[in-house]
Order: structure tokens, then sequence, then C-alpha cells
């Protein structure tokens, strides 16, 4: 038997349990359904640290200017670091890095993120806890603040610039309750110089209702590899973590990896594959999870990957 998991965002948990003592916690939305309806998604648009919208190049150019080389050097991972394991692939510019502010405790965090096919071409994929601090007991988390993907980071360089959010949608068992096998997120992002990411960067596909047992690489930015400053792969075959809807494999993977895609059929040439499950958690023993891709995540792709 595997030891019990850890979300990889320790000090999301702690924020939201700061949330609900301080009573900070935002009332649940009017169309979040019932906690129970953890299958339902809720979208909310990216803002700035002191609530304006990210609606005009006036806000992206604050945006940008507040993720200083100096504030992204300080900023902690959104989980929590583990073993050093080995890279096997190549980087891919479909993948990257992002950055946020917790409105709850005011820190700034880092999580991974990867370009998606959607009709938008727009569109990122991510944790949940990337982008909502998670409910407890119904009450709902808050939305991430100064949110940016900067593609194929590397150790500082953006080569293809930084994209801010437009945009964000989560399952509402993720920002009701706090619910790991719904711990997904996609996020619309801005145009950038007019180029759309996925453009720009190429996208990934998406799969879901596969096999739990599947072979797949893994790729993000962990904490505990180069200090997430470089790009970081896993590969090997997944399986069913426990009885629950969620996926396993042993990466080791820590700080920073949150967000990062599952892919199947990776093409190690272009650097694009399908998506098939997103960094979650991780295990004292070294063991990874991602929520099982099933027709409700499906729903949340239809659902935001027109908006633009």
């Amino acid at each position: 038997m595997r030891p019990s998991r850890r979300i990889l965002v320790s000090s999301m948990a702690v924020a939201a349990l700061l949330a609900t003592s301080s009573g900070l916690a935002s009332a649940i939305p009017a169309d979040a359904g019932r906690p129970a309806d953890g299958a339902a998604t809720l979208s909310a648009r990216a803002t700035l640290a002191d609530g304006a919208r990210v609606d005009s190049r006036s806000e992206i150019d604050r945006l940008e200017k507040y993720w200083t080389p100096e504030r992204m050097a300080k900023a902690v991972p959104a989980d929590v670091p583990g073993p050093r394991a080995a890279p096997r692939v190549n980087e891919s510019s479909a993948v990257g890095k992002v950055y946020f502010r917790n409105p709850v405790n005011g820190g700034d965090y880092m999580c991974s993120a990867a370009a998606i096919n959607s009709p938008s071409k727009q569109m990122v994929t991510t944790a949940g806890h990337c982008v909502n601090t998670g409910g407890v007991n119904g009450v709902a988390g808050h939305w991430m603040q100064n949110w940016v993907y900067i593609p194929r980071y590397r150790s500082g360089a953006r080569p293809f610039g930084t994209y801010a959010a437009k945009e964000y949608r989560s399952f509402n068992g993720w920002i009701n309750s706090g619910d790991l096998t719904r711990d997904v997120a996609m996020v619309t992002t801005w145009p950038l110089n007019g180029a759309r990411v996925v453009d720009a960067t190429g996208g990934h596909g998406l799969s879901w209702n596969f096999s739990r047992t599947q072979h797949m690489t893994v790729l993000g930015y962990p904490g505990n590899k180069d200090n997430g400053e470089l790009q970081w792969a896993c590969q090997g075959t997944t399986q069913q973590d426990g009885a629950g809807p969620k996926i396993a494999m042993h990466c080791d993977f820590g700080g920073g990896s949150s967000g990062g895609p599952w892919l199947r059929e990776l093409n190690d040439a272009n650097g694009l594959g399908s998506q098939n499950g997103v960094m979650s958690t991780i295990s004292s023993g070294g063991w990874n999870q991602s929520p099982y891709f099933d027709d409700p995540v499906k729903a949340m792709f239809d659902a935001q990957g027109s908006i633009t």
C-alpha cells in the first residue's frame, strides 16, 4: 500500500483554511451549483491585485511590470518538493511556467501549465489549485490574481513572451469543496502582440475516457529540480490511484510542477501530445497523482475553449 497523498499546494490548503477562519472567503456564486455537483464548472475573469480586470493593454502592461525578474525569483512553488529524477525528452514549447498572486495571504507562487488546441487558440490547462484557492465545506475559494503564463520558460528567458490570463474556469468540486478529483482548470489568455498562444507555440490535443493504464510523459517545472528554472520530464505507465477516480505515476515531481500536462503519444520532434491528465498531488513515497480525464473535463473544454 502506498503512503497517503499530499496535495502539491500545501500553502494553498493553508490559505483556504485561513480564508474560512478569517471570514475572508467569498460567498458561493449564484451559478456555482450545489457543492455536491462537483463535475459542473464555473468561470471568472482574471484580475490584478487591486481588483482591476485584465481587460485592456494598460492592465496587461501593469501585469508585466509586476512580474520583475526579482519578484519571479522570490515566488515560491505552489506545491511540496520531492526527490530528484532525470529528464528524458526535449523541452516542449507548448508547456510553460505560471506565476500568480494568492489574494488570501498576498504571496507570489508558481505552477506549470500547457497550451491546448481549442477553437480560440488562446487556452492553457493547469491545476484547479493554480487558479483558485479551493473551498472548504461549501464555502467558495478565492480566484488567483496577477496570473501569467510563460511558454518554455528557461532560467528567466521568455522566448515567446508573457501571456496574461483573461478568464479562468474550474470545477465546482474544487472551488467549493477542495475536491482533488476535480483539481483541473482551463485559462483563456490574451493574445500577445496579436499572436494567440497556440499559434505561437503549438497546442496539445485532449484525451478523455481512456484506460487508466497508459504510457505517458509528464512535463513541468518542479521546484526540487534546478529550483524550477528548467522544464523537466518524466515518462512511465500510469495506474489507477486507489479506489478513487485518479491516476498515478512515480515521478517524484514536487514544487512548481502542479498544473503540468500528462501527455499520451508525445511527439518529441514537435513537443506535442494528447493531454490525458494534469499534475495535482504527490505522496510521501514520490507517487504523483492526476484527476482522471472524463466527460466533465471534455465539457469544461467545450465551455471555455471558444471564448476569446
